[in-house]
């Protein structure tokens, strides 16, 4: 992956964060205009899951070839940042409350079977659908660590030892998980395609073009409220409503082959960019770190300083101000946690190296 492109996708991962959280934070008890470029908030966890199959596809074919290596690396990644969401999510709702209680929406009950299904990462796992009090954002957490899972046991097991393994995790998942697999598996063709990476510069812009606009005309016509009424008269109400975050996948689909496109499209002219992203290269490396805490705390944390400070939502002064202080605390957890997870990767590689030798990939 090429300088450029690499922080090209650095960029749409903190933007697409962003993104959320404006969704999330699109609450008249926090503003009262509607924010712009609120809508994309589902959407940009589809993006993210596009972006990680193809950074994982790319770390496994350069960096992480055996198995302790791919383990380590993805297991101190995801628990850096979801051990502390586990302490701090009701830490914070209790707080919350009881300072500004119609801010919470949200249970607060069941705190083991919450706390015990989302640390084990199945809290999407078939029927269920456990939220983690206000930490809307959890669910896709699951599917993304599942991904990893499954991706690991295609690359590092062979033969019978590999379908069996992967036969029990999506017997363990259910279809709501496998629903959205394609979505993160199109990031992984996507960079083992060579035809696109030999393709011209022209096709290349074009791709870059019609993705985009392709991703803006998707939401200006409300494409995923027209084709998710569609699939809940297909289905009937009770199962599109069992599907949770995964019932808009049709919508999703099409929103991923944009995002390929988009994708596929700037990998071929990310070179040519290079003149205006890599001036941007330290920043945007620097906030991108902070991104995976962003994503996952930044709903508990903006509820949290919402209910301390209980300003007023004309205009958008309270907001601003939530925003910042969320900004804020997202910068300090992140400087504990998910900027200091590599003493834990190591930690995880030597324990993980001494338990056998696997081959570094299968083929």
């Amino acid at each position: 992956m090429n300088r450029s492109f690499s922080l090209y996708l650095d960029i749409v991962r903190f933007g697409a964060a962003c993104l959320v959280y404006l969704w999330h934070s699109n609450m008249r008890l926090l503003v009262s205009d509607v924010l712009p470029a609120s809508s994309y908030g589902h959407s940009s966890v589809i993006v993210f899951f596009v972006l990680s199959g193809f950074v994982i596809a790319y770390v496994t074919d350069t960096k992480e070839r055996h198995w302790s290596d791919y383990a380590a690396s993805r297991l101190s990644r995801v628990f850096s940042v979801v051990i502390p969401t586990l302490l701090l999510t009701p830490l914070l709702d209790a707080v919350g409350r009881q300072l500004h209680p119609s801010l919470y929406d949200f249970p607060f009950d069941r705190f083991a079977l919450r706390l015990l299904g989302c640390a084990l990462l199945l809290n999407e796992a078939w029927q269920v659908s456990i939220t983690f009090f206000s930490n809307v954002p959890y669910w896709s957490i699951a599917f993304e660590f599942w991904y990893y899972v499954l991706f690991g046991l295609v690359m590092f097991l062979r033969g019978r030892a590999r379908m069996l393994a992967v036969a029990a995790v999506l017997a363990l998942l259910g279809p709501k998980l496998l629903l959205l697999l394609p979505v993160w598996w199109s990031g992984v063709w996507l960079y083992r395609c060579d035809w696109l990476r030999q393709r011209s510069a022209a096709f290349g812009w074009s791709l870059t073009v019609l993705g985009t606009a392709g991703i803006v005309l998707t939401h200006a016509v409300d494409v995923y409220g027209q084709w998710a009424a569609f699939t809940e008269h297909l289905l009937g109400s009770a199962r599109f409503q069992q599907l949770t975050f995964a019932r808009f996948f049709l919508g999703d689909y099409l929103l991923c082959g944009l995002v390929f496109m988009q994708f596929a499209g700037m990998r071929r002219i990310a070179d040519q960019l290079a003149p205006l992203l890599l001036p941007l290269e330290r920043p945007v490396r620097w906030v991108a770190g902070y991104t995976f805490t962003l994503y996952l705390l930044h709903q508990p944390l903006f509820l949290f300083w919402a209910a301390v400070l209980r300003g007023d939502p004309a205009g958008r002064g309270f907001w601003w101000t939530v925003t910042g202080l969320t900004a804020l605390s997202v910068l300090l957890i992140g400087h504990l946690t998910e900027q200091r997870r590599m003493p834990l990767r190591r930690a995880l590689q030597g324990l993980l190296g001494r338990h056998g030798s696997a081959p570094a990939r299968a083929g």
